[in-house]
C-alpha cells in the first residue's frame, strides 16, 4: 500500500470531522446542560456586590479629583 500526502490529508480531514461531531454531541448533551447553565450564570452570581462596590469605580474620575 502506497500512502501519499493526499491520503494523509483525507484521513486527517476525516479524523477532524469525527472529532468535531463528537465535540458537538458532548456539548449539547443533556448531562452537560446543568453545568453549562451554571457556568453561564457565573457573571451574575455576585451582582448585588458589584452594584454596591462598583458604583464608585464605574464613575469616571474628574481631572481635579485625587486618585
Amino acid at each position: 500500500m502506497d500512502i501519499d500526502i493526499n491520503t494523509v490529508r483525507g484521513l486527517l480531514t476525516l479524523l477532524l470531522l469525527v472529532s468535531f461531531i463528537g465535540l458537538c454531541i458532548w456539548a449539547w448533551s443533556r448531562r452537560r446542560h446543568s453545568a453549562f447553565t451554571e457556568a453561564a450564570n457565573l457573571p451574575f452570581a455576585d451582582e448585588h456586590l458589584s452594584q454596591r462596590s462598583g458604583a464608585a469605580a464605574a464613575r469616571p474620575r474628574q481631572s481635579g479629583e485625587p486618585s
